[in-house]
């Protein structure tokens, strides 16, 4: 019983035949309930709660012990001295069978790294929005960038959404809190500083690397979305890339949503590269004594023994372009493998195309493309207002003459 090592004296309370109060070793007066009930499966329980110090309060929590199973929400008051370190380790232990590989260790590194330490201590029942932004947010935000906070925050509201489902608490609390990440709208390159990429990596690097760089460039795809493709998911003919499985170092797997799987055009750049790229596959495969599998080969290959090209290339091959990029003293923004994906995304909006082909296109909904890249359909708006002027004034100039 919380608050009772010993057993101690209880004495009722005048108002509530349930509400008891009772003294500690030092003489102070506290309060507790103790209320007997049957849950669903009609095996008699019993809950109480001590620790109290007026008798208002005691009789406050009892109250809502009582107006909850009247409710039908006797599992809300069984578990509401669950602490979210329990909670985490019965969702963990209970869902991870069902998840993806790289979910799993996402939120089993999660749990142990930076939910437990922050919030497993306070009771699930009790946790609110100050607490949990005070006590999780705030201190994350002093250690990672809010990319990075906001996906710590992402993770632990699917934790609470599943307590709610199992109607071990009434609501997620967290959902409409947000996290500012205005860094991430710097993860995209001009369409000039793309084309200065393009050309060292052409330049520096060899024919897979640059095919790979490329065709994020040229597509939007995900890394792991190329790294997935195989031959057969490219129609030189039909100028299409089809996506249907993500690759990363863990293997190979079905796309995330259903938008993932698409089938996309691409230009006539990205087909007269894959067509140099494909023969350059075939002679690859060949010096190590292979044949070119267009069914089952995947598109990306070492140059060194014809194998897949390694889920972790993009990093250091990035890495490896800002270093010749610096040592020929040219400078251009910094951006990672994803900000590809920005980029691609960002030329489309700039260009007016419809948030709906572009959201076909990425694999995303218009939704999500909005929310994305709000920053570039303001920058689109603003210049549509600046064009309205302009055209109106030119008008008004011939008009005049």
């Amino acid at each position: 019983m919380k608050g009772m090592g010993t057993v101690r004296k209880l004495h009722k309370s005048n108002k509530d035949n349930e509400v008891y109060y009772y003294y500690l070793k030092n003489g102070e007066k506290r309060w507790m309930y103790r209320h007997k009930y049957y849950d669903v499966l009609g095996k008699r329980k019993e809950k109480k709660e001590s620790s109290f110090k007026t008798e208002k309060e005691a009789l406050k929590a009892l109250l809502e012990v009582k107006a909850s199973l009247l409710n039908d929400q006797s599992k809300q008051v069984e578990y509401n001295q669950m602490t979210v370190s329990q909670w985490l380790d019965i969702w963990y232990e209970t869902y991870n069978s069902g998840w993806e590989v790289t979910s799993r260790l996402q939120r089993k590194n999660a749990i142990k790294h930076q939910m437990k330490p922050l919030l497993g201590k306070f009771k699930l029942s009790k946790l609110d929005r100050t607490t949990y932004v005070r006590e999780y947010i705030n201190k994350l935000s002093k250690k990672y960038r809010p990319s990075t906070v906001a996906l710590f925050h992402r993770l632990f509201k699917i934790a609470i959404n599943a307590a709610v489902e199992d109607e071990i608490i009434p609501r997620n609390r967290f959902n409409k809190i947000s996290i500012e990440q205005e860094e991430e709208l710097d993860n995209f390159l001009t369409s000039d500083e793309l084309n200065i990429l393009l050309d060292v990596t052409k330049k520096h690097e060899n024919i897979t690397n640059y095919t790979f760089i490329l065709l994020l460039a040229y597509t939007g795809l995900r890394k792991g979305e190329a790294l997935g493709l195989k031959w057969k998911n490219i129609n030189l003919k039909e100028k299409t890339v089809t996506v249907e499985r993500t690759r990363d170092r863990y293997g190979d797997r079905p796309p995330k949503t259903k938008n993932s799987y698409r089938t996309f055009p691409i230009d006539d750049i990205v087909v007269n590269q894959l067509q140099v790229y494909q023969k350059w596959c075939i002679e690859t495969k060949f010096a190590y004594g292979m044949k070119l599998d267009k069914k089952k080969d995947y598109v990306f290959i070492s140059y060194q023994g014809g194998t897949p090209m390694g889920a972790n290339t993009s990093k250091y091959l990035f890495e490896r372009i800002y270093k010749q990029l610096e040592k020929d003293n040219i400078h251009i923004k910094r951006i990672t493998p994803h900000g590809l994906r920005h980029t691609h995304a960002t030329i489309l909006i700039n260009m007016g195309i419809p948030p709906k082909t572009i959201a076909d296109r990425l694999g995303n909904t218009v939704e999500m493309i909005y929310n994305v890249y709000s920053h570039s359909f303001k920058e689109l708006e603003d210049k549509a207002v600046v064009a309205f002027s302009e055209s109106l004034a030119s008008g008004a100039k011939i008009g005049a003459n």
